[in-house]
């Protein structure tokens, strides 16, 4: 039985889960936007929006008290979930989390695509809302 038990377990062992988390979760804040499996993308959507609050309230703490200590610590938290990637951390912290200032969560879309034609999988479009589309 399943009682009290929490989160998707996606077949896989705990260490494959979290290469597996890293690893979308990075793709999604490099692009932006990313093509999965619905069950995939609920998986990681609380992740990367959590990444996002906490680089906002890092950023809004560091401002009210006029302490940079709050948003370095803040900035030190996310790289340690991120790998330690330091384009994708200023990316979060200079380009996410303003643009997302006056949002209160909810940072991310799906969008459903259908079934995938091999499993029959539900497909989904996973992306960050108010993206800027490159032209």
């Amino acid at each position: 039985m399943r009682h009290r038990m929490q989160g998707k377990q996606l077949s896989r062992n705990t260490k494959q889960r979290k290469a597996l988390r890293l690893a979308l979760v990075l793709s999604l804040l490099e692009h932006e936007r990313i093509t999965t499996t619905r069950a995939k993308a609920e998986f990681i959507r609380g992740h990367a929006e959590k990444l996002i609050s906490i680089a906002k309230r890092g950023i809004a703490q560091a401002a009210e008290e006029g302490n940079e200590q709050r948003a370095i610590h803040a900035r030190r938290i996310v790289g340690s979930r991120l790998n330690n990637d330091r384009v994708l951390v200023g990316k979060v912290f200079d380009d996410l989390a303003p643009r997302y200032a006056e949002r209160n969560g909810g940072y991310t879309r799906l969008l459903k695509l259908g079934q995938r034609k091999g499993d029959a999988a539900e497909m989904v479009i996973l992306e960050l809302v108010d993206r800027t589309i490159p032209e």
